[in-house]
């Protein structure tokens, strides 16, 4: 099944997120972590403190192996919405800014 997730990020979290992202923890995640790393490559900020993105999850329940050992930990209020084809999610990139909240703090 194909989803559209919102969540409010975590930002006091956000350092940890984009380290453990980097490297290769949840990547190596079975079966799930290439698409959560994928998924937050894609995931725009589509308002302030909020993200958005796609992600293809086959759990009975929407993102419920993601949630537990990733999501919950670094994002909040997540909602999901199944959709049909990959959403148009205009907005900042997550990643990068991760990546340029990594670089002001060091």
């Amino acid at each position: 099944m194909l989803y559209r997730i919102r969540a409010k990020i975590i930002e006091e979290k956000s350092a940890e997120f984009l380290e453990k992202l980097m490297d290769g923890s949840i990547e190596q995640q079975r079966p799930d972590g290439q698409e959560i790393v994928a998924s937050m490559k894609r995931a725009k900020i589509t308002a302030p403190g909020v993200i958005e993105w796609s992600e293809t999850c086959y759990c009975p329940t929407p993102l419920a192996h993601e949630r537990e050992t990733v999501y919950d930990h670094f994002l909040s209020e997540i909602q999901t919405e199944e959709i049909r084809s990959e959403a148009d999610i205009r907005g900042e990139s997550f990643w990068d800014y991760l990546v340029g909240s990594r670089q002001q703090a060091g």
